[in-house]
Parts: structure tokens; sequence; C-alpha cells
């Protein structure tokens, strides 16, 4: 079949990190993470590896230990960030609002997708992370972009990762394996969501050279 090329470009260019619009209150079903999972396996990955690894964490006590991590985290940098954006206003105070209200209420989301690499980035360079994890940031993106097809909204959150140690004991994540974010995954609240204000690419786009 062909590709419906509008409804395509509509999914790409309206797929936000959801925060507030999240419905804490409606279950988000195990077939439809597991559809959105095989999805986003058909991501291209780094020499046909398929090193991507998996943890969905549903269990309520377990997502609250959780987000009590991410919070540990967040809340002094994102206290920073709002103070220093108070008075402000434009975007970068309300896109520190919604984080903040996210960081607040993380274990009321029903899921959490947690993509990983089984690869430890301590023993690779520079170039190796890079290539390690472009596979898993591919896969990542994917899934999103399957959630947000289903009426489902996502965030990619890389906070809880300075406390990655006790979340794999918290989760049996062995040694090895790398998380690479955290996900919260919810029905939204609306579906009606919109093409963010980005720079017009031919302000950041070089030819041939850079600069040019």
């Amino acid at each position: 079949m062909p590709i419906d090329v509008a409804n395509a470009d509509l999914l790409l260019s309206t797929t936000r990190s959801v925060r507030k619009r999240l419905d804490f209150d409606r279950p988000v079903e195990r077939e439809v993470l597991l559809e959105c999972l095989q999805l986003a396996v058909q991501a291209p990955t780094a020499s046909n590896r398929q090193t991507w690894r998996w943890v969905v964490v549903t269990d309520p006590d377990l997502r609250l230990t959780v987000a009590d991590y991410y919070r540990e985290a967040a809340l002094p940098y994102l206290r920073e960030a709002l103070a220093a954006a108070d008075g402000e206003g434009g975007q970068d105070k309300r896109v520190f609002d919604s984080a903040m209200y996210l960081a607040e209420n993380l274990e009321k989301a029903p899921a959490f997708v947690i993509p990983c690499i089984a690869e430890d980035l301590d023993e690779k360079d520079g170039a190796g992370s890079i290539v390690a994890l472009g596979s898993i940031v591919q896969a990542g993106w994917s899934f999103q972009l399957a959630l947000r097809a289903r009426g489902l909204g996502s965030t990619w959150t890389t906070l809880h990762l300075r406390h990655a140690a006790e979340v794999a004991a918290l989760l049996g994540i062995p040694d090895g394996v790398t998380q690479v974010s955290l996900i919260p995954v919810a029905y939204t609240k609306g579906t009606d969501f919109k093409p963010a204000r980005r720079p017009p690419v031919t302000e950041i786009t070089h030819w041939d050279r850079w600069g040019s």
C-alpha cells in the first residue's frame, strides 16, 4: 500500500513530549505496549546487533520507588531552572513548569518503559557509545511514534539515570545492561497536538561545508 504522506507528516510533526495531558486514570493495556514495542524493534540497528532490551514497569509500588529516585535527581535541577526562568515567561518557563508537574506526579503514569542496551558503555570510547546509543534511540522514538498513533502520550526522560544502579537493583537489571531513558506512558487527554515552534531549517542547515 502507498504511504499516506499527509498522515505520516502529521504523526512526525505532532508527536510531543506529553506531560500535563497524560491521563493517569485510564489503564494502558499490555497488548498495546507490546504492539508498539514490536514496531519499535523494526528501527535500524548498528551493525544489526539488536542489543536493545525493554523493561516495562506497571507495578504501583515499583513505579513509586522509581519515581522517588527520579525526583531525587530532578527536583533540585527543576527548581533551579524554574527560578532562573521566573519572570521571563515564554517557552522555557512553560517547559520547566510541565517538567516539574511530571516529576511530582510521575508514579501516576500507568506504565514506565525503560529502554536498555545489552552493552556496557563504560567499556566503550566516545565513538563506541554513540554507535551503541544510535540503535536504542531510534527504536525509542519509533516506540513513541507508535504510541502517538494509538492515542497515547510519552516523554523521553533521563534524570533517573543518576540513580541507575539503584533502579537496576530494584528491577533486577543485570550488570552489563545499560539503561538509556525512562518513558512514562499513558493515554492522552485529547489528541489535538500541534507542531512545535522550531527555527527555519535553512538557518541551521549547512551544505557541503559548515557555514555554507
